[in-house]
């Protein structure tokens, strides 16, 4: 049966085979899961300075399924079990919670917004949409968010908007912003992609990657965004730079002005790793979309993109494993997660379903060599 592992990348050998896809910046697949490594590729990871990588190991037994998602288990847990997961739970801190009614309105009124960018009314239904955001992270005190409970809309554009705004409003939180900055962080959020409304339609809609022109042309967004809200004298600065630059890289290899680490504004630094996990984890018609954990791991690999600070904070926000969700372990065990740690969010500590065996993938170092898969 094969196995998955974590391998540094001057450990690769050529035949490996990785068990992740990289991405870029951008969201394009630089080298897919399951591609056999060669000299060309270990040498291009190493030139992008990402530390290591998840392998696959062995043959894979046709007679075995793993699952990526919700593993089933319906046989019953032994009594001591069940007293032991009890007694070792520990709750999940708060997670957003957005009612349907709530969701309703945010996805009538970012609707709205995308389609009415003249309207004199536009900074009313933009602070609308932001108030029922703000609310819901503060009636429950939110400090972490579970993605699959964002969905506002069946409409990329509309649910891309507001899932960066709430996870950069949730992020910003985290990092001690004021409640002000928190507020002015998801109106960058809702309106970062605002310039798309004037990219034309058969570049916008491509139901496929764009080729380098289209590209070319889609990458105006952040400067037409920025001339869209400048004329808008209720948008502050801030505001209008974090839609600016929110394609912007640490490293200058970002868009439009190739900006490096001490140029680019905290509110864009914030929206960049938002606005790539999500687009991660959304199916396109030309991509699947990528489960958190291999989403998180990308996010973790960009190092030399990412503000440090503000991905730890993303970090600390998500929650992958929920208490009481079942997983099944890289060991072939079913267990229940117990108990969740904010700084290692892919390794939670579990019980084994059928044999009780307490599995702390963060603090044990027996477990060392098991992971989540």
């Amino acid at each position: 049966m094969s196995t998955r592992r974590y391998c540094k990348t001057r450990m690769l050998k050529v035949g490996m085979k990785i068990d992740q896809s990289i991405i870029d910046g951008t969201g394009r697949i630089l080298l897919a899961k399951g591609t056999p490594l060669d000299e060309y590729y270990i040498d291009a990871l190493k030139k992008m300075n990402i530390m290591g990588v998840y392998i696959r190991e062995g043959v894979d037994d046709p007679n075995v399924h793993i699952m990526d998602e919700k593993p089933y288990f319906n046989e019953p847990i032994p009594v001591e079990t069940a007293k032991k997961i009890e007694e070792l739970t520990v709750r999940d801190r708060a997670k957003l919670k957005i009612t349907q009614s709530v969701k309703k309105r945010v996805a009538e009124g970012v609707s709205y917004l995308y389609s009415n960018t003249d309207s004199p009314d536009f900074l009313n239904a933009t602070h609308t949409v932001t108030e029922d955001l703000m609310k819901a992270i503060d009636d429950n005190d939110a400090l972490a968010f579970d993605i699959g409970m964002l969905k506002v809309s069946d409409e990329y554009t509309f649910k891309h908007s507001v899932d960066v705004a709430t996870i950069s409003m949730i992020v910003a939180k985290k990092m001690g912003m004021s409640k002000r900055e928190v507020y002015d962080v998801g109106v960058t959020g809702l309106l970062h992609d605002i310039g798309k409304s004037k990219i034309p339609n058969e570049v916008l809609n491509k139901p496929g990657k764009l080729d380098d022109k289209e590209f070319s042309i889609m990458k105006q967004h952040t400067i037409l965004g920025y001339k869209l809200l400048e004329k808008n004298k209720g948008v502050n600065d801030k505001i209008r730079m974090g839609v600016l630059q929110h394609h912007e890289k640490i490293n200058g290899r970002g868009y439009p002005s190739c900006l490096f680490e001490h140029e680019i504004g905290e509110y864009a630094k914030i929206l960049s790793v938002a606005d790539i996990y999500d687009a991660l984890v959304t199916e396109r018609p030309y991509k699947a979309a990528f489960t958190q954990r291999d989403a998180v791991e990308m996010i973790m690999a960009m190092t030399h993109e990412l503000d440090i600070n503000v991905m730890k904070n993303f970090l600390k926000s998500v929650i992958l494993y929920p208490v009481n969700s079942i997983v099944q372990l890289s060991n072939g065990e079913y267990a229940k997660v117990v108990q969740n740690y904010e700084n290692y969010i892919l390794r939670p500590k579990v019980v084994g379903l059928k044999t009780g065996k307490v599995y702390d993938l963060a603090y044990d170092l027996s477990c060392a060599n098991i992971i989540i898969p």
